[in-house]
């Protein structure tokens, strides 16, 4: 047999099904052989005892997209995918958004511009399609699903981004016949709106009414409503971010019918809760998110989700917006009304280690979980499985070898994201990773980064098969 490029010897490798200590061989990215490897090779790394896993799949982040508030992302695709790989994440999918009145292959042509020469990880785009037109759905969507662009999201609110239940209907009949993938952002819109107007007549703009003119029942309807109209057209849709206990309720009830309704939670739902959005001052703006964070019960709820599969994946959702500063959340101003400050916090780095820590070392979930929700089960419900997400021979050698033995304190000054804070600061941590690789590639070693900017490959993905699990 020829030389290897690399063997990693003794790790304790973990995936969605198994866990064996053994060799790792790897030639030209890819795995090439498991368990006692006899050839030679040009590097050999020995990780005895410690633990290995895939190299994580980031299924819904937010890089350099642009709004139309003046508010501006803090990373874009090299500092976003440079924060991913320190974290463990080699494979990225940000959102190439429609603007409405321009076309997706619009959108797609100024992704590939904002993303070319930066990522220092793999990636691929979603979709965000928030003007289906009538060439839209006949032509251009099809014609992208065809081209590996095979998943797409649809929201439910936000003024620029919504689109109506009849567009919904259109938009998974469409993704029926192409084999797509939707993803759902499920809170009404109109109550939303209806709340925010209340609030704001009583003088209630201070973060933390954030939480309160978006409460659970909103996000119930709204999840009832998104698996209503899939069970209708039968076709699989993923609901993202869920929150509480009242959605995550409708999407266990679907699926106990046989529905195929798969569901994704983010750090934020097991980490924050909706007494940070109601620091003093402004720091609350720092965890406005939607849906906002909920209680610790709806904490407990979620993490029993993810322990017993109601919860396929477990994303970030990075949107990257500095507190200070005049783009970022402070961008309508220092003490803007919670209804101008922009959504979202950051996470991409934290994600995996989060998770590792509080769900596999405490054990709320098992290591299989966390390999299947943080890399398998997202590869194969975005088609990109068995590239990404596993370790198995013929796989993409995109590895971490974690220190599970060093707790610390985390906060922003260790993150290499280029936001001013992390929603996780002061919390306690057993676990991160101290080797990444990306294709074969070692990119990160004891906290340095190896890797070069703009190494990282564009990704197609491929199309569900009719009547088919997406997480078969």
């Amino acid at each position: 047999m020829s030389e290897l490029d690399l063997i990693i010897r003794n790790a304790e490798v973990a995936t969605a099904t198994d866990v064996f200590v053994g060799d790792i061989g790897i030639a030209n990215g890819k795995v090439a052989q498991l368990g006692t490897v006899t050839a030679d090779a040009r590097r050999i790394i020995d990780a005895r005892g410690r633990l290995m896993t895939p190299g994580g799949v980031d299924g819904h982040c937010h890089l350099d997209q642009p709004s139309s508030d003046g508010s501006v992302m803090a990373d874009d695709f090299a500092t976003g995918t440079l924060s991913a790989a320190f974290g463990g994440t080699t494979t990225v999918l940000p959102f190439a958004c429609q603007q409405k009145g321009n076309t997706l292959r619009a959108a797609i042509e100024d992704y590939h511009r904002r993303a070319h020469g930066k990522p220092v990880i793999d990636y691929g785009f979603h979709l965000i399609v928030s003007d289906p037109t009538p060439t839209v759905l006949g032509e251009e969507l099809p014609a992208l699903i065809r081209e590996g662009y095979t998943h797409f999201k649809i929201y439910m609110t936000y003024d620029d981004l919504k689109v109506t239940d009849r567009q919904i209907l259109d938009l998974l009949a469409l993704a029926r016949v192409e084999g797509a993938m939707p993803m759902i952002h499920a809170e009404n819109d109109d109550c939303i709106a209806w709340l925010t107007d209340l609030l704001e007549e009583a003088g209630k703009t201070a973060p933390r009414f954030h939480a309160e003119s978006r409460p659970t029942v909103i996000e119930r309807e709204a999840a009832h409503r998104a698996i209503s109209l899939a069970e209708l057209i039968d076709v699989p849709v993923l609901i993202v971010h869920v929150s509480s206990h009242a959605a995550m309720s409708q999407i266990e009830q679907a699926q106990s019918r046989g529905i195929q309704i798969f569901a994704e939670t983010c750090p934020q739902y097991l980490f924050l809760t909706a007494d940070d959005l109601a620091a003093p001052g402004f720091e609350g703006a720092k965890c406005i998110c939607s849906p906002p964070p909920r209680t610790r019960d709806d904490q407990e709820h979620i993490w029993r989700g993810l322990r017993t599969g109601v919860f396929q994946v477990f994303s970030s959702d990075h949107a990257p917006y500095s507190f200070e500063g005049t783009s970022g959340k402070r961008v309508a101003g220092a003490s803007a009304k919670f209804r101008a400050v922009p959504n979202g916090v950051p996470g991409i780095e934290t994600r995996m280690a989060l998770l590792m820590s509080e769900g596999v070392m405490k054990g709320r979930i098992d290591i299989h979980k966390f390999v299947s929700l943080t890399a398998t089960a997202p590869a194969k419900i975005y088609g990109l499985y068995p590239k990404k997400g596993s370790i198995v021979p013929g796989c993409d050698a995109d590895l971490v070898i974690w220190n599970t033995e060093r707790p610390f304190t985390l906060t922003n000054d260790r993150l290499h994201h280029n936001v001013d804070y992390t929603p996780y600061e002061g919390m306690q941590l057993s676990s991160w990773p101290d080797m990444v690789f990306s294709r074969g590639e070692l990119i990160i070693e004891n906290g340095e980064c190896l890797g070069q900017r703009g190494r990282g490959q564009y990704l197609k993905s491929a199309r569900r098969s009719a009547g088919r699990s997406a997480v078969a």
